[in-house]
């Protein structure tokens, strides 16, 4: 039911033109100079890290299939760094806040959610792949091929494609107050929720529907594969073996954890309980600091990864003193 002081808006003639109004962290000035250095500098880097991560595995000429999924993984986090990072900068620079058309918080939102999402499930997709190599190794070879992993890779990004757009179309179609202003340094799902004139739980369906699917069914997915791969620990007798087999799975680990914490305590919630202040410090950590984490975390657990990059440094060498 429609609040009072709603405007009334067409979504193709108004809602094309309507602008929102970005506050970032209007509410600390003195610390903006700051603030703006440290998120350019943990930009560039993430930048880089994953640039080079993908480089890597994209020069290597033999790819296994969780080298594969990786440089998928850095490909996403490339991508969801540049939606959300630059307009972050920008609100730093701009005292009032800085102003996003409505197609353009659209399209922010649904970019953000299908890249989240295909993260997701490119996690379950790793997953698999530690689940085929230490319960079925002599099957690996044959389960893991080429083909079956550019499918999954193609059904991750489409499938996430299709349940941003859904969830996008529904939150814009909802009718939203006069005031305009997002206490957020983008277009997040939790606070264009909270600007729609309606009081009705049902505008919290679609979010609950997209929460399930990108969140929930793929974690427990996760689950049930480590179920498997830890009952199949138990049963190799050597613990050097048990410790080489866990080893592998450490990163892949980390990051699941890092991602899905952050994403269940923004977005697995009611929108009562919605704070602008704390969804901007928990947005904070999974938008820069978790992509930054993300190639420190292979980079440093992966042997495969710090061997392509001693070779590419190696090369770089060489190169230098021809």
């Amino acid at each position: 039911m429609p609040c009072e002081g709603c405007m009334e808006r067409d979504n193709v003639s108004t809602g094309a033109t309507m602008d929102f109004l970005l506050l970032g962290f209007s509410e600390l000035l003195r610390l903006r100079v700051l603030l703006f250095l440290i998120f350019l500098i943990v930009h560039l880097v993430t930048l880089a890290g994953n640039m080079m991560i993908f480089m890597a595995v994209v020069m290597e000429p033999s790819r296994p299939p969780m080298l594969f999924f990786l440089c998928q993984l850095s490909a996403i986090e490339l991508c969801y760094t540049l939606v959300i990072v630059p307009k972050a900068l920008l609100s730093l620079v701009v005292v009032d806040g800085s102003t996003i058309s409505f197609l353009g918080c659209a399209a922010q939102m649904h970019l953000f959610v299908a890249l989240g999402g295909a993260e997701c499930f490119l996690l379950v997709a790793m997953s698999y792949d530690r689940y085929v190599a230490i319960c079925q190794p002599l099957r690996y070879a044959a389960v893991m091929s080429e083909g079956l992993c550019l499918r999954l890779a193609l059904m991750c990004g489409l499938g996430a494609f299709t349940v941003a757009l859904g969830l996008t179309v529904a939150v814009f179609r909802l009718p939203f107050c006069q005031s305009h202003r997002i206490n957020h340094f983008f277009c997040d799902v939790p606070a264009v929720l909270h600007l729609a004139c309606t009081q009705s739980y049902t505008l919290e369906l679609p979010l609950l529907a997209v929460c399930v699917l990108l969140l929930l069914l793929p974690f427990l997915l996760i689950l049930a594969s480590y179920v498997c791969i830890a009952v199949a620990l138990l049963h190799i007798t050597s613990s050097v073996g048990r410790g080489k087999a866990f080893s592998t799975c450490i990163s892949h680990l980390a990051i699941t954890l890092l991602h899905y914490g952050c994403a269940t305590f923004v977005y697995i919630r009611p929108k009562s309980s919605y704070s602008p202040a704390r969804d901007k410090v928990v947005s904070l950590v999974y938008t820069n600091i978790t992509p930054l984490m993300y190639p420190l975390v292979y980079s440093l657990r992966n042997k495969e990864i710090r061997g392509i990059l001693r070779k590419m440094l190696r090369r770089k060498k060489i190169a230098q003193v021809n």
